[in-house]
């Protein structure tokens, strides 16, 4: 019970007890046989109102509404965060590319010269196994497949004395590599690239050499020139799209021969290319001069003609070797 009810129920209780005597005492008074009292002027007094002590909350009392709000005032501060100290940098989030899902499945490319103006070209593409890839050197590209570890190494012969060489793999990934190759200018190139199976080939046939006699060169020869030239084959024919090259070498800087290297490029009728037209195109590279590209459009016989040879004599000229 709060002070304030019980002051005034002090107060009440006075008043009622004073009241109760001023009566009692007056019947006292006019019962029994005495004479009669008179009726005395009633004084009236006006009681000052009892002091009522302030309200005052009982410490061990608490309000629930400002405990619910102190509580919610604590939680929001331990939640916050201090600004006042510097925050770490967030994480960097690699952007990620589907096509190259892990780590270590960059594309490199190397390319190291070799003999007779050659470049050897090794490719490693470990997320790129048994894969399509194209190599473009100079003007001249050709496809190839990289093998069940995604390497491809093969030999190029140098189309500049300083080689630049791009692979790239159908998705457009891929590299570069150069290779320094100064003996360039010892010889002499001739090729040719085609796409599909169009059964192009370039034969050369060294100082007077007939079809299959010594310096008769051709991819198909089982031997090397005795004279120094060889026929190098660039390009899978067993893949999508097949890029493919031949490249005639003959050191003419380096050779004691002279005379005349009688050059042509020849397509062989098959089942694929009976009755279409099919385009060729022909790179020639001597001595210092700059490469020079030639194209063609032939048409190929009927399917009748299967296993017939188209020569194709003013394609290429023939090389002359002058004697030392």
């Amino acid at each position: 019970m709060s002070k304030v009810r019980m002051a005034a129920m002090i107060g009440g209780t006075v008043i009622c007890a004073l009241g109760i005597g001023f009566v009692m005492q007056s019947l006292d008074q006019s019962s029994g046989g005495g004479p009669a009292a008179q009726n005395a002027p009633i004084q009236k007094s006006i009681l000052p109102p009892a002091p009522v002590a302030p309200a005052q909350k009982s410490p061990k009392l608490v309000d629930e509404d400002q405990a619910a709000l102190d509580l919610e005032r604590i939680t929001l501060t331990a939640a916050a965060p201090d600004i006042s100290k510097p925050r770490p940098a967030p994480l960097p989030i690699a952007p990620s590319d589907p096509d190259l899902p892990v780590l270590g499945c960059a594309v490199s490319a190397r390319a190291e010269p070799g003999p007779m103006a050659h470049v050897t070209l090794n490719v490693t593409a470990p997320c790129f196994i048994n894969e399509r890839v194209t190599v473009h050197h100079n003007g001249m590209i050709f496809t190839d497949v990289t093998d069940q570890g995604g390497v491809l190494e093969v030999s190029v012969p140098a189309l500049a004395e300083r080689a630049v060489f791009i692979v790239a793999f159908s998705n457009g990934k891929g590299a570069v590599a150069t290779a320094h190759v100064p003996e360039l200018a010892q010889f002499d190139r001739v090729a040719v690239q085609w796409s599909g199976d169009s059964g192009f080939q370039i034969h050369a046939r060294e100082f007077g050499a007939s079809y299959g006699e010594t310096g008769h060169v051709w991819s198909g020869a089982t031997d090397f020139s005795v004279n120094g030239g060889r026929v190098t084959r660039l390009g899978e024919a067993d893949t999508f799209a097949p890029q493919l090259a031949e490249v005639y070498t003959f050191p003419t800087g380096l050779t004691e021969h002279a005379g005349t290297i009688a050059l042509s490029v020849e397509a062989e009728v098959t089942d694929t290319n009976c009755g279409r037209d099919v385009a060729a195109q022909s790179l020639e590279l001597r001595g210092a001069a700059s490469l020079r590209t030639r194209d063609l459009v032939l048409s190929v016989p009927n399917c009748g003609a299967i296993g017939d040879f188209l020569v194709l004599n003013n394609l290429v000229d023939d090389l002359k070797i002058a004697a030392r």
